[in-house]
């Protein structure tokens, strides 16, 4: 399946590239800065969901109730008016320093009450993303629907201050979802532009894997921008992004930060405020 994706994206880049050589081609790039807040973050890994371990929450017990750093970054072209594909990049690393006042056992490992513990949960992604613009004919308006491929190269780790204990999960895999991109041009320069990415399914294939898991993302955002020049957009965004799994790996156990607990449950939520700048060309 990850061969698969991996031919998939690159027949999509390829393609891009065609319409590029015979058709107008506008490239742009963009990038925003903010604060993101996790509103629920929940995490559980075992054997199965029958003997899992704690359902550990993030947000309340593992020191993720503070506002962390935001950054996302794209580049991309519209083509012919109509066409629009563009390659996002968002890091997300979370870290955090917590003492545990009770118990938890993440996979196969209980952490004692008072455990002092480093926390890092890092989940950023790579996404390449294509709508087609159903109001072509409108220059001020576009209503663009598309897929999109997500790579997520996800990295978990629960450890000790004094190293003396630690669980690690570290996993990269690959995720289809559905695009909905709008965008209205005021004559004065204000535009006002919404984008939504998201899929849930727990069907083989779908879920970017070759068994049965459940999965979801969801990726909305609302922005307010104003046209400085011809080619250049200041931007105020607000985004919910959020995802679920859960379910039990069928995957091979091949890597030592795999963790041989196969049943996982992983759940966050969160909003981002940020203000970012556009360039087109």
């Amino acid at each position: 399946m990850r061969k698969r994706a991996i031919v998939l994206l690159l027949g999509i880049l390829i393609v891009s590239g065609v319409f590029a050589s015979s058709s107008r081609f506008i490239p742009f790039v963009e990038t925003e800065q903010g604060l993101i807040s996790v509103l629920s973050h929940t995490y559980q890994n075992g054997t199965s969901e029958i003997s899992a371990g704690t359902d550990f929450d993030f947000r309340n017990n593992g020191g993720q109730e503070i506002a962390f750093p935001f950054s996302r970054y794209v580049v991309g072209a519209t083509i012919a008016n109509t066409h629009r594909a563009w390659l996002t990049y968002q890091p997300l690393r979370l870290e955090t320093n917590v003492t545990f006042r009770d118990a938890v056992t993440i996979g196969n490992v209980l952490f004692a009450a008072g455990s002092q513990m480093d926390l890092l949960y890092s989940f950023p992604f790579y996404r390449f993303s294509y709508t087609y613009d159903v109001l072509s004919k409108h220059a001020e308006a576009d209503v663009g629907i598309g897929l999109a491929l997500q790579i997520r190269n996800a990295s978990i780790v629960f450890e000790k201050v004094d190293g003396t204990a630690q669980y690690v999960s570290q996993n990269l895999g690959f995720v289809p979802a559905l695009v909905l991109y709008s965008r209205y041009e005021f004559p004065f320069g204000l535009v006002l532009s919404a984008e939504i990415t998201g899929i849930y399914t727990y069907l083989k294939g779908l879920n970017g894997a070759n068994f049965t898991f459940e999965g979801s993302i969801l990726d909305a955002s609302l922005r307010m921008g104003y046209l400085v020049g011809d080619d250049v957009q200041l931007f105020g965004n607000l985004r919910f992004f959020g995802g679920t799994a859960n379910g039990t790996s069928g995957y091979e156990v091949d890597a030592w930060t795999e963790p041989t607990t196969r049943y996982t449950k992983n759940n966050i939520a969160a909003i981002t405020v940020s203000v970012g700048v556009n360039k087109s060309w």
